[in-house]
């Protein structure tokens, strides 16, 4: 495999991780994986952090996960 394969595939594993940590009981972990989301600006993202904004039982990370989204979607309208 390449480097360019390697990086591609180290993008995928985190992303992965990053999705599986919005599940956690701990809010500021779910909070530090929607920012790492954020920079990490994957648009498969998007359709989890809509559902941790719709269903997230704390108003900080409900507004996180709305701007994580956002900041995503404007990322991908720019790179078009």
């Amino acid at each position: 495999m390449d480097l360019r394969g390697n990086v591609v595939d180290n993008r995928k594993k985190i992303l992965a991780y990053l999705l599986t940590r919005l599940n956690d009981r701990d809010p500021q972990v779910r909070l530090k994986s929607i920012q790492e989301l954020a920079d990490l600006g994957d648009p498969e993202a998007l359709d989890p952090l809509e559902r941790v904004f719709r269903t997230d039982t704390e108003e900080s990370v409900r507004n996180a996960a709305l701007a994580a989204g956002r900041a995503i979607f404007v990322k991908q309208l720019k790179t078009r």
